[in-house]
């Protein structure tokens, strides 16, 4: 989808609107976990325990002032595309289960129109509210989730405790219930072999850190430099103590990779601008790309253009792009489009989607111009 000439971004998913600290801060991830009174955790479930919960959360959000905005799904309902584009923005948990084809704990989904926020049913908790926005945005991430959460109380009784909290299925999410991931672009930080510094920095603020995009079965692989840095427990004072916490981290790593863009635009060099530029030419001039390679692509873009080596993009942009090379998203479009792929691979659903992938990278990139190479 397309911004409109007017450059408004009204209709569009989240990840298309800017946001604080985006030349660094891809996106903040608020996650509320609760759970009804008078039932069995999920793991303990019996007879049609999961299927009364269910009801009960959908129907807790059918008497909302606004039951309009939000739509429930149950997951035997999505196929497998649906399925790998709710996990690629975070909402659902997906697993390889073997003939390409995956299983998820959840059994239901409520979701807001814009994607915004999302509700998942009987995953390792009842209830896991999440919240979604672009950049270091964290007050508004949990402000979204405590407006769902209270809504929710007025027809739903959560289990919870006066001297533990909210009682949950994990020890470490129980008080508050408050899960805070945010996912960083730390390119610079990369290149300077500072990962397992930063790694150990962030432990020390007690967060922990783990590669956004790493694929299954290859967790040593880390393509863009892309991380998420998460609260380790709910116990750690208030919501509002954790969400500071996130802020200040995230400001800190803002600083501390902008301080090498600095130190890199001043001394040009080679090493990284031979990056910028031979990403650019695989984007430009390639007819198939796959994930990994797509994600390095955008990385090193972004990191050009943060230096000023590049032009003709926003960060903005690059953001979205993360989300729009993901297979769910390019299968979707393959369903729902009319493309005309060359004749040898057009049985190959694989190399159609890196086909694919490569021109949302070519249309993307059409306005970039090289400068200060």
């Amino acid at each position: 989808m397309e911004i409109s000439k007017d450059n408004s971004t009204e209709g569009l998913p989240w990840y298309s609107y800017s946001g604080p600290e985006n030349d660094v801060i891809v996106s903040t991830r608020i996650r509320l976990a609760r759970n009804l009174a008078n039932f069995p955790f999920p793991c303990n479930f019996r007879g049609d325990d999961a299927q009364r919960v269910q009801m009960l959360v959908f129907d807790a959000f059918s008497h909302f002032q606004n039951p309009d905005d939000f739509h429930s799904i149950d997951i035997k309902a999505l196929d497998e595309s649906g399925r790998k584009i709710l996990s690629e923005r975070g909402i659902l948990k997906m697993r390889p289960a073997g003939n390409g084809q995956t299983v998820m704990p959840e059994t239901g989904i409520v979701m807001r129109s814009d994607g915004r926020s999302a509700c998942t049913i009987n995953g390792g908790d009842h209830i896991h509210i999440s919240s979604f926005a672009s950049g270091l945005s964290c007050k508004e991430a949990l402000e979204e989730c405590r407006s769902l959460d209270e809504e929710l109380q007025k027809s739903l009784q959560f289990a919870a405790s006066y001297d533990f909290g909210f009682l949950t299925s994990a020890l470490s999410d129980t008080g508050s219930g408050v899960k805070i991931s945010v996912r960083v672009h730390i390119p610079g930080i990369a290149f300077e072999n500072r990962i397992g510094q930063f790694i150990s920095d962030m432990q020390k603020r007690g967060f922990n850190v783990y590669p956004a995009f790493a694929p299954y079965g290859n967790p040593g692989t880390v393509p863009g430099a892309y991380y998420q840095i998460s609260t380790v427990s709910s116990l750690n004072g208030s919501e509002f103590d954790q969400m500071a916490a996130a802020e200040s981290a995230g400001k800190y790593i803002a600083k501390s990779e902008r301080k090498i863009y600095y130190d890199y635009a001043d001394n040009k060099s080679t090493v990284v601008r031979n990056a910028v530029i031979r990403a650019y030419s695989i984007a430009k001039f390639s007819v198939l790309v796959s994930l990994m390679e797509s994600i390095d692509i955008i990385s090193k873009i972004q990191f050009g253009l943060n230096l000023g080596l590049i032009s003709g993009i926003d960060n903005n942009t690059l953001c979205s792009l993360l989300y729009r090379v993901q297979p769910g998203h390019l299968e979707f479009l393959m369903n729902s489009g009319t493309f005309t792929f060359e004749r040898d691979i057009e049985n190959n659903t694989l190399q159609k989607t890196d086909r694919l992938r490569a021109i949302v990278l070519q249309e993307a990139f059409n306005k970039i111009t090289l400068g200060n190479i």
